[in-house]
């Protein structure tokens, strides 16, 4: 599992309203629902003049190597979902007067160093932000290593099996709260470096708990790849499941038949 894999699944759900950048808002509890790309509106320049302006990209994991090479689906899916974010970036970039700072999530330098390690972390991102970084958009450091690092190496903590109830609520308390300062950390990175009148690009995870500053207009981009993929996802991992709870069922009724046989 990589860095951003594992910084994914730290977080919980956004809890800042956001405008989806595809259409109208959604009732609560419910996710942004996705337009054909040619109906997607661009908002009026002067609407937003003078403001600081955020497009959020949601960062999807990709699906795994050896599940596409038998069943190419999800990959084209996921191909699919790159390209029209790609799309939907550039009209809204285009329409709020260009693209100015990239933020990442993982990204502990900016630059050129950033891009460097952007290219080799997460190529369908770099492929995002190096065609606008080219163009003279900003990379930030998005992450401070202490707590980034505490929070990788909790998680992988609590990926070991645990004997102690309480020493794994401690865990859970002590990644809680790192994870908590993490995310303050990435905000306080935005709010300092996007300028009024500035657009700036975030790629993180879906579940982040990035709290925005309230003067700060967030644009949730949601291609209709994304509802597409979701829905892959979830019917993957139910599968999944359900292979888990057979396997385990084979085996109990493995175990049992051999203990019937020994008392016989």
């Amino acid at each position: 599992m990589s860095p951003n894999e594992e910084a994914h699944a730290a977080g919980g759900e956004p809890t800042e309203p956001t405008r989806t950048a595809e259409s109208p808002a959604s009732a609560p509890g419910e996710q942004p629902t996705s337009q054909e790309l040619g109906r997607v509106e661009r908002p009026p320049a002067d609407l937003f003049q003078g403001k600081r302006r955020l497009l959020l990209v949601p960062l999807m994991l990709a699906p795994p190597p050896d599940l596409t090479e038998e069943n190419p689906e999800p990959q084209a899916i996921y191909d699919r979902y790159w390209d029209q974010v790609r799309t939907q970036v550039d009209a809204l970039a285009s329409a709020m007067g260009g693209l100015h700072r990239i933020y990442h999530e993982s990204m502990m330098e900016g630059g050129d160093a950033g891009m460097a390690y952007l290219e080799m972390a997460d190529p369908n991102a770099y492929a995002l932000a190096h065609v606008r970084y080219q163009a003279g958009a900003t990379l930030e450091a998005t992450e401070d290593f202490n707590l980034i690092s505490e929070t990788l190496d909790l998680q992988r903590c609590l990926m070991l099996p645990l004997t102690n109830e309480g020493v794994a609520t401690r865990l859970q308390q002590w990644l809680a709260e790192s994870t908590h300062g993490r995310y303050e950390h990435i905000a306080g990175q935005i709010d300092q470096t996007l300028q009024p009148d500035e657009t700036g690009l975030l790629l993180i995870g879906e579940r982040h708990q990035v709290q925005f500053p309230a003067d700060i207009e967030v644009f949730y981009v949601a291609p209709p790849a994304l509802d597409e993929y979701r829905r892959w996802l979830q019917n993957w991992a139910a599968a999944q499941q359900r292979a888990a709870e057979a396997d385990m069922a084979a085996e109990w009724e493995a175990d049992g038949e051999e203990s019937s046989n020994q008392q016989a």
